[in-house]
């Protein structure tokens, strides 16, 4: 797969992340440039995880986040339907802790297709995915799904990459993404095909506001935004009323 606009059909984008598991986190650091750690570290905080709480993290990769979560007290679900991140995450949870002792939450890791989510009704306190969503045939169909097995009251957290607020800078960062992001990768990337797919996929997105209203849609109240790093990346919030 070479362009994002490809109805992004799952198998195929499914095979690509198989191919990146590797080194899919090392790469985020580099070409995020280090700051793909402080977006995390943002949705921990604005999720606010506890003790309790039952939490879906959705195209969780090679659950990143999931133990930053869990961390926090939450038991969470890494949901993925790359079987390749899910192993590397799971070989890596293994390595990091050979006897799976349970310090405050826990994370267990399943497969799942975002449009078809193996879970119950209402099954979650809260349901969040970063840098997943655009990835998705059927935004809307997603959000959807996701509402579906969020309880009442409960939350959602999206953070996507978005559009800088600032249009000139803005047009610097499409430059960067549509030619020194797709170089960068060449060089450092087993896969630098994937990453021209990434980066067409960015400035493909909808801009915040477009968003928001596409959460709207699905059926969330309470929809609201912040950006980070002046919109690169924006974190959506909402709530299933």
């Amino acid at each position: 797969m070479t362009r994002a606009d490809l109805d992004k059909k799952p198998a195929e984008v499914a095979a690509m992340f198989d191919a990146l598991a590797g080194r899919y986190d090392l790469m985020n650091d580099v070409l995020s440039m280090g700051q793909v750690r402080l977006w995390r570290r943002r949705v921990q905080h604005i999720l606010q995880a506890g003790p309790g709480d039952r939490v879906l993290d959705l195209a969780a990769g090679t659950g990143t986040s999931s133990l930053s979560f869990a961390r926090s007290g939450a038991d969470v679900v890494a949901c993925d339907f790359s079987l390749g991140m899910l192993q590397a995450g799971q070989a890596r949870q293994l390595k990091n802790d050979p006897f799976q002792v349970k310090t405050r939450g826990r994370v267990a890791f399943t497969a799942g297709d975002a449009l078809r989510l193996p879970f119950k009704d209402a099954a979650f306190d809260a349901v969040t995915i970063s840098f997943g969503l655009r990835n998705v045939h059927g935004t809307r169909a997603a959000l959807e799904e996701m509402r579906r097995v969020t309880r009442p009251g409960g939350r959602l957290v999206v953070c996507e990459f978005s559009e800088i607020t600032i249009a000139p800078l803005d047009m610097l960062y499409r430059r960067y993404l549509t030619g020194a992001l797709p170089a960068i990768a060449r060089r450092a990337a087993r896969n630098p095909v994937a990453y021209e797919y990434l980066a067409e996929s960015i400035t493909d997105w909808p801009a915040q506001r477009e968003l928001a209203d596409v959460i709207r849609a699905a059926g969330w109240s309470s929809v609201r935004w912040r950006d980070l790093t002046l919109g690169v990346v924006a974190i959506h919030v909402a709530r299933n009323l």
